[in-house]
């Protein structure tokens, strides 16, 4: 877990902290498919936060898609979470806000290092969803227009720049299925021994 600072909550002379329970900030699924020059022509990464449950199926989010499904989709691609921690340092360093559905993830969570998982842990969402970590984000140059047309940042060098800065997010499968909403809890379930973390994990083109 996250420890953070609880501000005008200590009495004077004492230190205390908040424990921050790892959790979903916002759920977030496709507003709309955006014209893009990559091979495909369009883009989903236009995600957006949503009220109430969602349904999580083996492919995803009810209502979302991903136009590049051999890149950005499939089984072991069907859900991306990151994590609230990296959009603020991202914040600080490009000073420019990333809220929730800016990187293209589905889920934004809080108190939790999403780059200190490893792959194969479990994360159980709520009372139903059951989430396997598989992969890391590589990012592409498609996420790199989208943070330009967002007046974020230039798209040249944004590739490398995000690889560089190690707050990539993971992919997961769908393990058991549900529904998920903004303030379920996270229970994580550890990996195997020996797994993989997440960052030493190379995707193969």
């Amino acid at each position: 877990m996250l420890a953070r600072s609880a501000a005008g909550s200590a009495e004077p002379g004492q230190n205390r902290t908040l424990i921050v329970v790892p959790s979903v900030l916002a759920v977030c699924i496709v507003a709309d498919l955006r014209a893009d020059a990559g091979p495909i022509g369009v883009t989903a990464v236009d995600k957006r936060p949503v009220d109430g449950p969602v349904q999580v199926g083996t492919h995803g989010l009810f209502g979302d898609v991903q136009a590049d499904r051999e890149r950005h989709g499939g089984l072991a691609q069907a859900v991306y979470a990151y994590g609230e921690d990296d959009a603020q340092w991202w914040a600080d360093q490009v000073g420019h806000d990333f809220p929730p559905g800016t990187f293209g993830e589905n889920l934004r969570v809080e108190g939790i290092d999403v780059n200190a998982v490893r792959i194969g842990e479990r994360w159980r969402i709520g009372d139903e969803v059951l989430l396997e970590v598989t992969r890391p984000r590589k990012p592409c140059q498609t996420f790199a227009r989208w943070i330009e047309a967002q007046r974020i940042a230039p798209a040249t060098g944004w590739v490398k720049r995000f690889a560089a800065a190690n707050r990539l997010g993971p992919y997961f499968r769908v393990v058991r299925t549900g529904e998920v909403r903004a303030g379920d809890v996270i229970t994580v379930e550890p990996a195997p021994d020996g797994a993989l973390r997440l960052l030493d994990w190379v995707r193969p083109d």
